[in-house]
């Protein structure tokens, strides 16, 4: 399976059984709407598997995003997040991919692409909730997105060496 960018799908894995006749399965989450689905696979249809000691919370109420590693905040950096009429969804989510923009863009220099869909399903490619720099500075922190996770772009080429694909991102009203 393939990320709406073109990349290999990552997964969050929630819990695993193995069967009497020694078949191992997995409970993953899905990414897709609606936001939180989660399915069963057996566990050789997957990949490899490793565990992250990062994570990323956002505060859409205090408009800031968190780094934490091992459980301890590690560094913190203001948002800008959905306006009212098209936010930022909440939930339990991870990051699938890392994105580097060339050039100036609208998205700065990397667009991290979460698990987490936005209410815009007209929007490229499905809505998927990005956390990405901006050419517009000014705006953050603040509600200027369509749902998307927007930072200053010194923050963002921060959090892109530090944040790994598959770190769970939880994001909180």
């Amino acid at each position: 399976m393939l990320t709406e960018e073109g990349r290999p799908e990552v997964y969050l894995l929630l819990e695993q059984v193995v069967l009497s006749t020694g078949e191992t399965w997995v409970k993953i989450r899905i990414p897709g709407r609606p936001n939180g689905a989660t399915g069963w696979v057996p566990r050789g249809n997957l990949g490899g598997m490793h565990l992250t000691a990062w994570a990323l919370r956002v505060n859409l109420l205090l408009l800031r995003a968190t780094l934490f590693l091992d459980g301890r905040a590690t560094w913190s950096a203001p948002v800008g997040v959905g306006a009212p009429s098209t936010p930022t969804p909440v939930g339990h989510f991870w990051v699938r991919e890392l994105l580097s923009v060339p050039g100036h863009t609208i998205y700065g220099p990397f667009a991290f692409g979460t698990s987490d869909y936005s209410v815009l399903s007209e929007w490229p490619h499905g809505g998927v909730v990005g956390i990405h720099g901006t050419d517009q500075p000014s705006l953050i922190p603040g509600r200027p997105s369509h749902g998307c996770i927007r930072m200053r772009d010194a923050d963002i080429v921060y959090l892109a060496r530090h944040l790994p694909i598959g770190a769970p991102v939880h994001i909180v009203g």
